[in-house]
């Protein structure tokens, strides 16, 4: 039996496909809303409005002079009354009159016992009702939204954390407000986050964000959950707009919306000094409290969807779980952008985002052959028979780059480099790769044309193999399987040579009894 090719670099388990492909993407089917829209709609509006007319001048008289920067201190007397009892009041009234049935589960606890709450999966704007519930507590914000008319009123009332993308130094203000405020003693109100930083499906728990467990205090979770039959809350990257999505809400007799309060999660030692470990142990007892898996997608694979439709690519192709892929390969979001570009120019041309062998070859202006099959094979980590972006980044980075080793590209320069006058001639390079690539008629001129015009020296080829990783992986592999049918060769000799010895011992044996 012919023994299988072992791949010098084992697949890594960290690096298999999420459990959860994309949880940016939401499809609605329009069923019923327009024709119960027509009658509904209109009525909410009316009461929705009265709502806002006695609410936006108790917000106005709540943070009267009141500062939100500065020495700023919690709100205490009639205006905090004012704040938990009758703006709490108002709000429920808000989306009762929206059509949101509220189910509360679980026991909210104190400032003093757990200062920071940290509600999954976020997945609507819609998710501001729990604000309302957990009593108004404070929020992490945009200094933006403080400007917003008739709203920003009410998000001055939650004596929000601000955030400013102008401040460059916005982030560690940020984190210092956030311990600052967890360890007051009860002083402050508990801090909402919603530690995805972006909106999901609600069909996993994408990575936390640290802020909330920098503090390394007691952290309690509250679940969300919309058990309807029609969604029409949840807000993503691909799926309607937030007008469009308001409207089919309203367009609903009644919209059901569960928030549990679950037992607060106290930080190990190791959990305090890592503030990373503390915001996985949290969101694996929210996974388990919603029965959903967990990935390593982040706001990051947001911005490579984005990207990816710029590049007219399926918007779906960026996605690569950046949090993983950047920490096991040491990458930065600008490393993967540009990979995406790279990708972009082998995959543009064909279905799906996804390349086949065929658009492989013909980007590297090379005929399908084994050697060609087999650096195929590398990059095919799920064995479909196409590569996706996700693939590309891992094969380019752990299997390419470094092939792109000074030793190996000399090596290859040499094998090239037949006559050792260190220049490649056309002739050289075209015999080198018919010879590695097993293919009589082949043409490399436009190839040989991209190294470069003149002399194809040791410094144009080294330049041209670290812009195109791929042909130095191509040589190491072609040299690797040519290893391995040497192998299987020399296997096959001793195989033949063992059979001829143990029919010549069996001739022996039976002379031997004849004889006897």
């Amino acid at each position: 039996m012919t023994p299988r090719r072992v791949f010098a670099l084992p697949r890594q388990q960290s690096l298999f496909l999420p459990a959860v492909i994309n949880p940016f993407v939401q499809e609605v089917k329009l069923a019923k809303c327009v024709f119960r829209g027509i009658f509904l709609v209109p009525i909410r509006a009316i009461f929705l409005t009265l709502v806002l007319m006695v609410t936006w001048p108790v917000a106005v008289v709540t943070t009267f002079m009141h500062p939100l920067k500065g020495a700023v201190a919690p709100m205490t007397g009639w205006r905090r009354f004012m704040c938990r009892r009758v703006m709490a009041f108002l709000g429920r009234s808000y989306y009762f009159f929206m059509g949101f049935r509220v189910v509360v589960k679980g026991q909210q606890v104190s400032s003093a016992e757990a200062p920071i709450l940290a509600v999954a999966p976020h997945s609507t704007f819609f998710d501001g009702i729990v604000c309302i519930v957990a009593g108004l507590p404070s929020t992490v914000s945009r200094t933006e939204n403080l400007a917003t008319p008739i709203f920003g009123r009410f998000v001055r009332c939650l004596q929000p954390v601000l955030v400013s993308r102008q401040d460059p130094d916005s982030r560690k203000n940020t984190i210092m407000e956030i311990d600052s405020r967890a360890k007051s003693g009860g002083l402050w109100p508990q801090i909402l986050v919603f530690p995805e930083g972006t909106c999901t499906n609600r069909s996993c728990l994408i990575t936390f964000k640290q802020g909330a467990f920098v503090p390394g205090v007691p952290v309690q979770p509250v679940v969300m959950r919309y058990p309807n039959r029609l969604d029409t809350v949840t807000w993503t990257w691909q799926g309607f707009s937030s007008k469009t999505l308001l409207l089919l809400t309203l367009s609903q007799l009644y919209t059901n919306v569960e928030i549990e309060f679950l037992p607060p999660v106290t930080p190990t030692e190791e959990e305090k000094k890592r503030p990373v470990l503390f915001a996985r142990t949290v969101r694996n007892v929210m996974a388990q409290a919603l029965g959903v898996p967990v990935t390593d997608h982040t706001y990051e694979d947001c911005r490579l969807m984005i990207s990816a439709g710029e590049l007219t690519l399926p918007m779906e192709a960026g996605l690569v779980e950046f949090t993983k892929i950047s920490q096991k390969l040491d990458l930065k979001w600008d490393n993967v952008k540009k990979e995406l570009e790279g990708f972009a120019a082998v995959a543009c041309s064909c279905k799906g985002g996804r390349i086949t062998i065929q658009e492989f070859a013909s980007f590297l202006k090379l005929p399908i052959s084994p050697a060609l099959q087999e650096l195929f094979a590398l990059f095919d980590r799920d064995g479909d028979g196409t590569i996706d972006f996700r693939e590309y980044v891992i094969g380019v980075t752990i299997l390419c780059r470094p092939a792109n080793t000074e030793e190996v590209l000399r090596t290859a320069f040499q094998l090239f480099d037949t006559d050792e006058d260190q220049r490649i001639t056309h002739e050289e390079f075209s015999s080198m790769l018919r010879s590695a690539l097993g293919v009589c008629d082949l043409n490399v001129s436009k190839l040989f044309k991209e190294i470069d015009t003149d002399s194809q020296r040791l410094s144009e080829f080294q330049a041209f193999a670290l812009n195109h990783p791929e042909y130095a992986k191509l040589f190491t592999t072609y040299l690797e399987l040519q290893r391995y049918q040497a192998l299987q060769g020399v296997e096959s000799e001793l195989s033949s040579t063992n059979h001829v010895c143990s029919e010549d011992n069996q001739e022996e044996s039976i002379s031997d009894k004849k004889d006897d």
